[in-house]
């Protein structure tokens, strides 16, 4: 099995480096890393209805899907994330507690006790700190969790606080739980990186026939491809999510709107605009200039600009409504 530590910390890299070893390499491999702050989100999920939008754009945090099912998880540089890719010689492929046994040996190893959940999770006293999912083609199989070591738990609340009445889908919804830090139950205290090699020590020491390797240029080469082209795009990370409606409502001192959509593919089908402000002539133009549009900020508000409603309305009420459509 080929063990491999990636020191790159860019989400779209290393999301779309999985992808590169499961369909391209054939060893199982075993690979551990740490992404600078993003959200991942689920292969099946609504991206927009799974993100705290201005907050995630605010804070520059990365929005990337994954190639798994599952829920949506969030990614500091506190959070260490391992998976297993393996050609299963087993009638039964989904298996999370065979994947989840080396980093429960760790754990206890470092005086830390945890439990396997009821959503494949780990848990200590009823807190989750690992999220896990799995990828299955053929005879092989994705397995792949995060680590919550040393994250910023305000952030990752933060980023995914959700208003889930907004939209209305068949996606795959996340389950919120109660998460904490596994470096809070160390007796010896030590980070990240010291926690990254004791796992990836125990895997080698237990896996016959492991060996450390390190991406060639042209395994580079192949990922930064795939990521141009797949794991950086809109079309991946938001227009790849079923069809939704969404509807929202905001009341200001300015103003109250409200926009309906249907969308599909993330491209707007429908829309109906209500508001106080501009009246119903220039509504219905603000309606045209968007039909068949992304569901995408900066498309509407370039599409916006070009129907001049800038002339007509206020700036502040011109940026709620932007805010209004997500």
């Amino acid at each position: 099995m080929l063990c491999i530590y990636i020191d790159n910390v860019n989400p779209f890299f290393n999301i779309a480096c999985e992808d590169y070893l499961f369909n391209q390499i054939q060893e199982d491999c075993f690979l551990l890393y740490r992404n600078d702050k993003a959200v991942i989100v689920g292969k099946h999920q609504n991206t927009l209805a799974e993100i705290n939008y201005q907050f995630v754009k605010e804070n520059n945090i990365k929005v990337v899907r994954r190639l798994s099912g599952g829920g949506t998880v969030y990614h500091d540089l506190g959070n260490l994330n391992f998976s297993f890719i393996k050609k299963n010689q087993t009638k039964n492929l989904v298996d999370f507690k065979r994947y989840l046994k080396p980093i429960v040996e760790v754990l206890l190893k470092m005086g830390i006790s945890v439990d396997i959940g009821k959503k494949n999770d780990l848990t200590i006293e009823g807190k989750k700190i690992s999220g896990n999912a799995e990828h299955v083609y053929k005879d092989k199989v994705l397995h792949h969790g995060t680590l919550l070591f040393s994250s910023d738990i305000k952030v990752l609340s933060k980023a995914l606080d959700v208003n889930p009445d907004k939209y209305k889908d068949k996606a795959v919804k996340s389950i919120r739980s109660k998460v904490v830090n596994i470096d809070e139950y160390l007796i010896k205290k030590t980070n990240v990186h010291y926690f990254a090699e004791l796992i990836m020590k125990h895997i080698v020491e237990n896996t016959p026939n492991s060996i450390s390797y390190h991406l060639s240029d042209f395994d580079i080469k192949k990922i930064q491809e795939l990521v141009e082209n797949k794991y950086s795009t809109w079309e991946w990370n938001y227009g790849y999510s079923p069809a939704y409606s969404f509807i929202n409502q905001t009341i200001s001192d300015l103003g109250n709107i409200e926009i309906s959509l249907e969308v599909q593919n993330g491209i707007i089908k429908q829309i109906k605009l209500y508001n106080d402000i501009i009246d119903n002539n220039d509504s219905i133009k603000i309606e045209s200039a968007l039909i068949e549009s992304r569901h995408e900020e900066f498309e509407i508000r370039t599409k916006l600009e070009n129907t001049n409603i800038k002339n007509i309305i206020n700036h502040i009420f011109f940026e709620e409504l932007i805010k209004a459509f997500f």
